[in-house]
Parts: C-alpha cells; sequence; structure tokens
C-alpha cells in the first residue's frame, strides 16, 4: 500500500491531458515492458540525464512509484548521469510536498536518500551517479534518456538492451527565481503523469 499522500498525487493525475505526441514518445517504453512482462522476465529501467540531479531522479522515483501502483512486482528503476554531481536538493523537497518520506542518509557533496513511497516496500536510495555506476545494472536494462544533452553525448550506453529518448526540459532554469517552487512541481507532475501513463497501459 503506498503512503496515503502518495496515493491522493496519482489519483490527481490526469492522463487524458497527455499529447498524442508525448504519447507517441513514450510508447516504446511501454512496447519495452509489454514484452518483457508477457515474456515473464525481470524489467530494469536506468533513466539517464546529464549530472543525474533533477529529471533522471524524478523519473526513477516515479516509475518505480507506479509500478508498484499497478502491481508490477519485476520492475526494478535506476538512475545515472554521464557524469556525477548531487541531486538537487528541491527535488527532494519537491517530492516530499507530494507525499514521499525523505530522509537524508549522508552529507558532504553528494547526499545520499531515502525516499519511500510506501511503509512496506523498501526505500529508493538516491544519490548522484555514473549510469554505469555499480549501484546500477550492468547488463540486460533498458535506457531511458531523460536529457537531450544526454541523449546526444551518449550514443552508446553499454549494457542496454533498448534504448528510449524520453527527454523533459530541465528546471534547473527556475533556480533562484521566484517561479522555483511552482517550475519543479510542474516537471514533477509531467513526469508523474506520463509514467501513470505507461504503467496503466499495460496488460
Amino acid at each position: 500500500m503506498l503512503l496515503e499522500n502518495v496515493s491522493k498525487t496519482i489519483e490527481s493525475l490526469e492522463i487524458n491531458s497527455i499529447s498524442e505526441e508525448r504519447k507517441a514518445i513514450l510508447q516504446p517504453l511501454i512496447d519495452y515492458l509489454s514484452k518483457k512482462l508477457e515474456a515473464e522476465e525481470s524489467i530494469r529501467l536506468n533513466f539517464i540525464c546529464t549530472h543525474n540531479s533533477r529529471r533522471s531522479h524524478l523519473s526513477q522515483i516515479w516509475a518505480q512509484t507506479m509500478a508498484a501502483y499497478y502491481n508490477n512486482a519485476n520492475v526494478s528503476c535506476y538512475s545515472g548521469g554521464t557524469e556525477a554531481t548531487a541531486m538537487f536538493p528541491k527535488v527532494g523537497e519537491t517530492l516530499a510536498n507530494q507525499g514521499f518520506k525523505i530522509a537524508k542518509l549522508s552529507e558532504g557533496n553528494n547526499p545520499v536518500y531515502s525516499i519511500k513511497f510506501s511503509e512496506n516496500e523498501p526505500a529508493i536510495i538516491a544519490f548522484s551517479k555514473k549510469y554505469s555506476d555499480d549501484f546500477n545494472p550492468a547488463s540486460q536494462f533498458a535506457a531511458i534518456m531523460t536529457c537531450s544533452s544526454a541523449d546526444e553525448g551518449c550514443p552508446v550506453v553499454f549494457g542496454c538492451d533498448k534504448r528510449v529518448a524520453i527527454t523533459y526540459e530541465d528546471p534547473k532554469k527556475s533556480d533562484g527565481t521566484p517561479e522555483q517552487t511552482i517550475t519543479y512541481l510542474n516537471r514533477s507532475l509531467q513526469i508523474a503523469t506520463e509514467m501513470k501513463y505507461v504503467f496503466s497501459s499495460l496488460k
């Protein structure tokens, strides 16, 4: 069972708001998941952005949450970058406001966070890392490119059996402005809505 406020956030998401153009971008991921489910194979999704600081974390966390919401127990979600930096604090703040339980497990330049969407499911461990980090799968995973610079800068993602570009506008552009909070919320809601559409489309 998901945390109450996480469930409320999910229930408020309108998948009918997704454009046909975005649905076409999401379809290769739906096809990949469907094929894996049909073959009863483990599903591993690695969401990749340049710095593994914002969009890739939001995508990983919402995809794992939606997998649980739709009872897809065989799904493991990861994230990484073409370089490691740190998960931007506004990401955790935004998710906390949407019902997640966030705990900071370490300090330093690249803190480790525990992110819980359910009282009973394992926490998602979030920190910035390269997509090829030992924490992530080495093979038999889908590489989901969440920013265009990572998609262009990573012509080959070694070990993946599928590469899908699902890019999002970087909320970083709002950092230090009065629009920052709403920009991060809107990006999180967009990603959540699209991941809801993806996992609700599976048979």
